[in-house]
């Protein structure tokens, strides 16, 4: 067989992942936040990208009928229509219309009384009829919340006089977490002030009676004997107590009972009392606020009985092109870079409106799937939760399994129920023991939660019990199954559960 080079021409077809088209899938996965840093990255790159403003023609519409109609709201009706109005919107005009209604004059408030009076003031901005448009935020007003650090800094410059002793004070509070422990190394701070760990230690002791009780801790039992050494509680019983919280956490009430040397009635007390200590003092000076959830999604029931599925408002980000600039600054172009430019900014601009736009559609359209999937729960609740796979969405609507996945990832859907994770309702699939329609693990779930909640001290529920009881109801589910949900929860073994229900029974008596 003879070696010989040769030409063949081969034609084929293969998806070529663009630096665009990576973007476009990226995009589908951001959340809220992430998309708005997003797109303002990309305004401050591109001059031919704007946020458009929002419009409120309904605000503006309703502004005109307060000159168009003043003897009706002279009449009363004015207040009604007043709070379904944006005060924004109709700032300039309320203020000449209170002005004209409401002279400033004492007896307004009797007039009018408190209620009244009250959305007139909230109406008006500041209740002042030569109020200005701008209005008035409470917050600037607000003083700035009070840290941990500030707090601890204070009572330090008050308990030592000596300066040295303040210094190593402060090196002390500089290694408080949020929590209020001290998470710094004292043989550290010793090396780096020049001074033996004895004397810091001397003054850790002095700093862990600062309040609030409990700070400048090193660890959970330390925290809680500082409080209790506050209320004089802190005795040889409960100092063994504090030494074992291992078998507290454990529910292991008989070695305690031993180990402390108390009765059960002693210990239920012992108890109540770590029960109504802090175990993280300093989070009362916590600043940090956590982010509110805002759904992407918003569901409600519909006049026929279906549901109406839209995208919430506040989550679509609004970008326009700015053609006109691009018009009146491409002729000016000095060389075939700068055309270039302005030709990759407008290629780029319009590109991120078209993204943003198709993601807007494919999240309605895998929300509305899901909608439609999971009906029964949205009437009747968890246990009507059915089985569901991003398949199944993924061929109902014809997209790839993929992009439904990264569609659900943190987002959020308000429903009469609540507001849910787009993956919540695509829960694994538990067979029927009688042959019917299998039933959703996350009802499942919350069916062994409501048996365990249900079960009394002389009568605890093990595992084996919940496994019969669920396949009495119809579901064929595993003993294994039934431990990991339960664990999954956070709920206790049957042993600890009895040990634990035994007890607050006895202390009821």
């Amino acid at each position: 067989m003879a070696l010989a080079a040769k030409l063949q021409l081969r034609q084929s077809q293969s998806l070529v992942m663009t630096p665009q088209l990576m973007q476009s899938i990226r995009l589908l996965q951001f959340t809220h936040v992430e998309l708005e840093r997003f797109i303002d990255d990309e305004i401050e790159r591109n001059p031919l990208l704007e946020r458009a403003e929002p419009q409120n023609d309904a605000a503006s519409d309703q502004a005109q009928k307060i000159d168009a109609t003043p003897g009706e709201a002279a009449n009363g009706d004015w207040f009604e229509a007043e709070t379904a109005w944006s005060a924004e919107a109709i700032s300039e005009k309320l203020d000449t219309s209170l002005e004209n209604l409401f002279p400033d004059d004492p007896g307004t408030s009797e007039r009018l009384g408190p209620d009244l009076t009250a959305q007139w003031k909230s109406a008006s901005g500041n209740g002042s009829s030569a109020s200005s448009s701008e209005g008035f935020d409470a917050a600037d007003m607000a003083a700035a919340a009070i840290t941990l650090r500030d707090h601890v800094g204070e009572q330090v410059a008050l308990a030592f006089a000596n300066p040295a002793a303040r210094l190593i004070a402060g090196e002390l509070a500089d290694g408080l977490d949020e929590a209020g422990y001290m998470r710094a190394d004292m043989a550290e701070i010793a090396a780096r002030l020049g001074t033996n760990e004895a004397v810091v230690a001397k003054v850790l002791a002095v700093c862990q009676a600062f309040e609030p009780a409990g700070i400048f801790a090193r660890d959970l039992a330390e925290c809680l004997a500082l409080q209790l050494a506050v209320r004089d509680r802190l005795d040889p019983a409960m100092k063994a107590l504090i030494a074992n919280l291992e078998l507290l956490a454990r529910r292991d009430f008989q070695t305690l009972k031993r180990i402390c040397g108390v009765d059960e009635e002693d210990l239920l007390d012992m108890l109540a009392e770590i029960r109504a200590l802090d175990p993280r003092p300093g989070m009362a000076f916590s600043s940090g606020a956590s982010d509110a959830i805002v759904a992407d999604v918003e569901v409600r029931a519909a006049n026929d009985g279906s549901w109406t599925v839209e995208l919430n408002a506040e989550t679509l980000p609004r970008v326009l092109v700015d053609h006109i600039y691009f018009a009146q600054v491409s002729p000016h172009a000095k060389n075939q870079t700068e055309k270039d430019f302005l030709a990759e900014c407008l290629q780029n601009a319009n590109w991120l409106t078209r993204s943003l736009d198709q993601r807007a559609k494919t999240i309605l359209k895998v929300a509305s799937e899901i909608v439609r999937q999971q009906d029964a729960f949205l009437v009747h609740g968890v246990r009507h939760l059915k089985p569901l796979n991003l398949r199944t969405v993924a061929d109902a609507i014809g997209m790839h399994e993929s992009t439904v996945s990264r569609v659900t990832a943190n987002k959020y859907m308000l429903t009469p129920r609540g507001v849910f994770e787009l993956r919540y309702f695509f829960t694994a699939s538990i067979a029927s023991s009688g042959g019917g329609d299998a039933h959703s693990s996350e009802a499942v779930r919350d069916r062994i939660k409501q048996l365990i909640d249900e079960e009394k001290p002389v009568d605890v529920l093990s595992d084996d019990a919940i496994v019969d009881m669920l396949r009495e109801s119809g579901v064929d589910i595993a003993r294994r199954t039934v431990a990991k949900y339960r664990e999954g929860m956070n709920i206790p073994s049957s042993v600890q559960r009895r040990r634990e229900k035994r007890a607050l029974a006895s202390a009821g008596r």
